[in-house]
């Protein structure tokens, strides 16, 4: 590819990101305003100005506007690119705590509203599942290439547990705490899951 093609590619890239990025800040505003079963698919594409059938090319329901994002594969480079001596948890909790504190705080605050929406909404929470299970086998996955094992030996699946088990209470609890800073909670709680649930003092 020529570095010409390489820059249009690039252009097409970006604007799709942008694309992607205004259909999902129109929902969420909407979301905020009307509720989410109030608002349609339709209302969506009119209020981020493409048609309905440019929204569904970016996503494939009305749900996955709340539920998908790009983050996984910057959560996966930053995983792989953390120190080897370090154990998998403290890598996993460094990796979260960069790709996190990379974002604005615009974006920042669209996530917790997406979570806050997967977790309190009955269909959402319903659609969310698949999502989890989807996670825990990325996670999985990771774990097994950083320890050299399979991905579904059982300590790795303990691990994936551990973690997944962790960062999903922490968001029930955020979303029952809207004060608090939910990468906050969530490293915390990685902490006290690297040292081992020694007893704090």
């Amino acid at each position: 590819m020529s570095s010409q093609e390489q820059s249009q590619s690039g252009l097409r890239e970006r604007k799709k990101a942008k694309t992607r990025a205004l259909i999902q800040q129109s929902a969420l505003r909407l979301f905020r305003e009307q509720g989410y079963h109030a608002t349609t698919v339709e209302q969506i594409a009119n209020a981020a100005e493409i048609s309905p059938s440019t929204f569904f090319r970016y996503f494939p329901t009305k749900e996955s506007v709340v539920l998908d994002d790009d983050y996984d594969p910057l959560i996966i480079d930053a995983f792989r690119k953390q120190p080897h001596h370090l154990h998998p948890i403290q890598a996993f909790r460094l990796a979260l705590k960069e790709v996190f504190n990379s974002l604005s705080e615009a974006e920042r605050s669209a996530i917790r509203e997406r979570i806050e929406l997967a977790l309190t909404v009955r269909e959402l929470r319903a659609a969310a599942f698949h999502q989890v299970t989807a996670t825990a086998e990325m996670i999985s996955r990771l774990l097994a290439e950083r320890m050299s094992r399979k991905h579904d030996d059982i300590f790795v699946l303990t691990l994936t547990g551990a973690l997944m088990g962790t960062v999903l209470s922490m968001l029930f609890y955020c979303v029952q705490h809207h004060e608090t800073d939910y990468m906050k909670v969530i490293d915390e709680a990685l902490g006290y899951l690297e040292k081992g649930f020694a007893l704090p003092t």
